[in-house]
């Protein structure tokens, strides 16, 4: 999985102008990190460690952080509390949700005298026969556990509100239980990969491994952190594939493609002697990003790298085609002259057009006489009151 690296470490002290050496708080937390390592030797003046959200499975390498004051490693895979001795002004741990079995190697916290805040809520020992009475007699210097404050009361009837020889057992049979889950989990994987073995593509994999039902231990953990990375990896893998998707502009024969890449709209009009096309593109567009390439047989407009292309019926003359942009509209027409048409085609059409005009523009003349247009027969209404 994920390795503490140099790199990482100065990318999360940006708050500290990348300097790692004079670090006093470091956040490395949801980063599938498994192991613990270099840091105790780059950041020495470290006063907060927060780690917590990872695949850790073991407490190490924190030695020599002697100006430590808060370590939280909240949610990972711990199943001992070890090696915090040397930690002498450690004043909160946070060990929430992990996986420790083992209630009695907090003993290894006795010489950490300033350690005041402690939270081992969600681990399989806080459900153990008095658990909390346990904790206070054994760190007589904690105010705080698991949120809840310790008060002189609960210290004094801590030592007379356990069984030791309860709690060892209760350890033991966790530990058998623990022993049993691990081969329990070895054999589900060899089944589940089995089953993802004959899957016929990745999303079918992640299917089948998503509906697997999985026990809450740290192997199940892992797990899921590799399938959710493995899934991120295949989303970023897609992403850059469509990024860098190039299209293909000609056939194999040289024809042109119809290429609309930014779903612009379009008005195009196939008049006798011209092409007109009309692309509607984005009003506040600045034109410095819009490019017009014109070939005998298609046009390409080019705006922010979207290539719009529309191959064209018959040859144009491109010396002699025109384009231009609306100030109000931002709207962008291209005239595109043909190369070959028919005259008499052309001038038929211009008269047909003319005979239009002059017939929708015949002007009324004369008079017209209104009488006779209303009947008499009405005359015999009475008058209006």
């Amino acid at each position: 999985m994920v390795k503490i690296t140099e790199k990482l470490v100065r990318k999360k002290s940006e708050h500290n102008e990348l300097m790692i050496s004079t670090l006093e708080e470091l956040s490395l937390h949801q980063e599938d990190i498994e192991k613990i390592e270099h840091i105790h030797d780059w950041c020495r003046d470290l006063k907060i460690l927060l780690m917590q959200s990872n695949l850790i499975s073991k407490i190490e390498n924190v030695n020599k952080f002697k100006k430590l004051e808060y370590l939280n490693l909240a949610l990972n895979n711990i199943e001992v509390v070890e090696n915090l001795e040397m930690l002498e002004s450690l004043h909160k741990l946070d060990l929430t949700l992990n996986f420790i079995g083992e209630l009695r190697s907090i003993e290894n916290l006795k010489d950490n005298y300033n350690l005041r805040e402690l939270h081992l809520v969600g681990n399989p020992c806080a459900d153990f026969p008095g658990y909390r009475n346990y904790v206070i007699d054994v760190l007589p210097q904690l105010s705080v556990l698991d949120g809840e404050e310790i008060k002189i009361s609960d210290k004094l009837h801590a030592k007379d509100n356990y069984d030791l020889g309860l709690i060892a057992k209760a350890e033991n049979e966790y530990l058998m239980n623990r022993r049993v889950q691990k081969d329990r989990v070895v054999q589900q994987r060899n089944e589940l990969e089995e089953r993802m073995r004959t899957a016929s593509s990745e999303e079918e994999k992640a299917k089948i491994f998503w509906d697997s039902k999985t026990e809450n231990c740290p192997e199940s953990r892992i797990d899921i952190a590799m399938q959710h990375r493995k899934n991120r990896n295949l989303d970023e893998a897609e992403k850059t594939k469509k990024e860098t998707y190039t299209p293909r502009f000609f056939a194999s024969c040289g024809r042109p493609y119809n290429i609309n890449q930014g779903k612009l709209d379009f008005d195009f009009k196939d008049e006798i002697d011209r092409y007109i096309l009309n692309l509607h593109v984005y009003k506040f567009l600045d034109t410095s990003l819009i490019s017009v390439d014109l070939e005998v047989n298609y046009v390409r407009v080019t705006i922010k790298q979207k290539v719009f292309q529309l191959a064209l019926a018959h040859e144009i003359r491109v010396s002699e085609s025109s384009s231009k942009r609306s100030q109000i509209t931002g709207e962008l027409q291209i005239v595109m002259p043909k190369l070959n048409y028919n005259e008499f085609d052309l001038k038929l059409e211009k008269k047909i057009n003319n005979l239009k005009e002059k017939n929708n523009s015949v002007d009324l003349k004369g008079l017209v006489n209104i009488h006779g247009i209303v009947k008499d027969e009405l005359s015999d209404l009475p008058d209006l009151i």
